[in-house]
């Protein structure tokens, strides 16, 4: 009988902790987790864009004409001052020929004048001519005078006009449009650029990315950035902003998909002979980074209500409390929704799920800087996404299961 006693005593302990094990494991949530870590971490403003050159010069004519020469396709390399386009100048050359002949005659016009002031002013000085007589002389030498200066001025017109048919390389470059061959017409003009031939200087290029509005208060010049151009796979180019356009781009304006952008131009640092203008292009800016402190992953970050929280910790806000941190009334009902919630995660501490409130600073693709709430070498959950943002809480048992993969400090 004290046998079966015993046995029966075993069985109900044997059953009890069967039963205690299954019931542990049906309230246990399998979650996954990742330990908070020091390192550096950086901040960065993603804009998309394309490679230009920095500089681009248009090569136009500033006087009409024929194109006789083009020396140059598209795609040669150019000198300072190489002959570019040759224009039809015959009409220019026969409009200085006439500049010389007015010139000329003003001469010989200017000379008879003088001869005859001078005359004058002797019979003059002899009585034999009135004064009236004498300023007449001095009036016909000024106007010759005039008339040279009129001829010679229309001598240098006609010479820079003659000057303008022929069209050379301002800087040493590269040759990248061509818009125009011999035969064509070049409308020139002063105030409206007929542009025959586009050149650029290929040594020096930038990438011109559009930084959405929100983003772009971060951005300073100077600030280091990578670039990666999608016709190089795989490869990462240095630059630094260089100019920060503080006129907005904005798209489908007046529609709910209205983007206001800024264009941020980057300075390669990496050069490479086969970059080409207007390759597609997307750049990471770097604006900030901060020096060996805590990494939290930003999937482990979630949202709760704050009075969960204030319940948990025994800290509760009375109302006066709550108005007085946002005494605009009206503004706080506002944002009441958003008020109302924290940003938290959840630690693991012997498999139980613990809520605890997080100040977080700056991010990069992965992890959250984390200013206060967290320890170094906590267990933080990431995942699953539901079970995390909605289903996950305070002091609920949970049950590890990571997968296996290669983690490492060096970001």
């Amino acid at each position: 009988m004290k046998k079966i006693l015993i046995i029966a005593a075993i069985v109900i302990v044997l059953a009890v902790i069967v039963i205690a094990n299954l019931t542990s494991g049906e309230d246990a949530v399998e979650v996954q987790t990742e330990k908070v870590f020091v390192a550096d971490i950086t901040e960065k403003v993603t804009g998309n864009g394309k490679i230009y050159p920095v500089v681009d010069v248009d090569i136009s004519a500033k006087v009409s004409g024929e194109i006789f020469e083009i020396n140059a396709n598209e795609g040669d390399t150019v000198k300072t001052g190489q002959v570019l386009v040759v224009l039809d100048g015959e009409q220019y050359k026969a409009l200085r020929d006439r500049a010389q002949s007015q010139i000329s005659g003003a001469q010989a016009e200017l000379r008879l004048s003088k001869s005859e002031l001078n005359r004058a002013h002797e019979l003059f000085q002899k009585q034999l001519i009135s004064q009236a007589e004498l300023e007449i002389a001095q009036s016909k030498y000024e106007l010759a005078e005039s008339r040279l200066q009129q001829a010679e001025a229309s001598l240098k017109e006609a010479e820079d006009a003659l000057d303008k048919t022929v069209l050379r390389a301002p800087m040493k470059g590269v040759i990248i449009r061509k818009n125009k061959d011999a035969g064509e017409m070049a409308l020139g003009s002063q105030f409206q650029a007929d542009v025959v031939l586009g050149l650029a200087d290929l040594s020096r290029m930038e990438a011109r990315v559009e930084v959405n509005e929100n983003d772009i208060i971060n951005v300073s010049l100077s600030d280091s950035c990578e670039v990666e151009i999608d016709a190089f796979q795989d490869t990462t180019f240095l630059g630094v902003v260089s100019e920060i356009s503080h006129s907005a781009k904005t798209k489908a304006t007046g529609t709910i998909e209205e983007v206001t952008n800024y264009e941020v131009k980057i300075l390669l640092v990496d050069k490479l002979p086969s970059f080409r203008p207007g390759m597609s292009a997307t750049a990471d800016i770097r604006t900030r980074t901060e020096k060996n402190v805590l990494n939290v992953p930003i999937q482990s970050l979630t949202a709760r209500d704050r009075e969960k929280l204030e319940k948990k910790t025994g800290v509760e806000k009375t109302p006066a409390e709550r108005e007085s941190e946002n005494p605009d009334v009206s503004e706080k009902k506002k944002v009441k929704k958003e008020d109302d919630l924290v940003e938290v995660v959840f630690v693991v501490e012997e498999g139980v799920a613990k809520m605890r409130e997080v100040d977080i600073g700056i991010s990069d693709e992965n992890y959250y800087e984390v200013k206060s709430g967290l320890s170094e070498g906590e267990e933080v959950v990431t995942g699953p996404f539901r079970v995390l943002s909605r289903t996950l809480k305070d002091e609920d048992k949970v049950k590890i299961k990571n997968q296996e993969k290669e983690f490492s400090l060096a970001k």
